[in-house]
């Protein structure tokens, strides 16, 4: 048996807002812009992609699950999520050499510092 990752599953109380929001974080593609499943790829044909879901709660805990992103130039890009809109955050990590922050709706994740660096 062989299993091949299709997609990770976002909650969120606005996808289309979100997911847009990835979208241009990443610099992927919108494959399917349905409001109750919204979602972005690397590119139209390659996966895993992104889905955003509508729930009507809010989050109120830190993720169980989150991303890691490992730049170029981890200031450089950090300072571009964060005029996107994301900001930072603290989740008891402390002094670290990778920067937590947080998109629109508050999930958070990791900008790692570069390779070797």
């Amino acid at each position: 048996m062989t299993l091949e990752w299709e997609q990770v599953v976002m909650d969120a109380a606005d996808p289309v807002a979100l997911g847009r929001w990835w979208a241009e974080a990443l610099g992927w593609v919108v494959v399917d812009d349905d409001p109750d499943e919204f979602e972005i790829r690397p590119a139209p044909d390659r996966l895993p992609g992104i889905i955003f879901e509508p729930v009507t709660d809010r989050k109120v805990v830190k993720n169980r699950l989150h991303l890691d992103f490992r730049p170029e130039d981890q200031r450089a890009e950090v300072d571009r999520l964060l005029a996107l809109g994301a900001h930072h955050a603290d989740v008891g990590q402390g002094e670290q050499s990778w920067v937590v922050l947080a998109d629109p709706e508050g999930n958070e994740f990791c900008v790692l510092s570069a390779r070797g660096g």
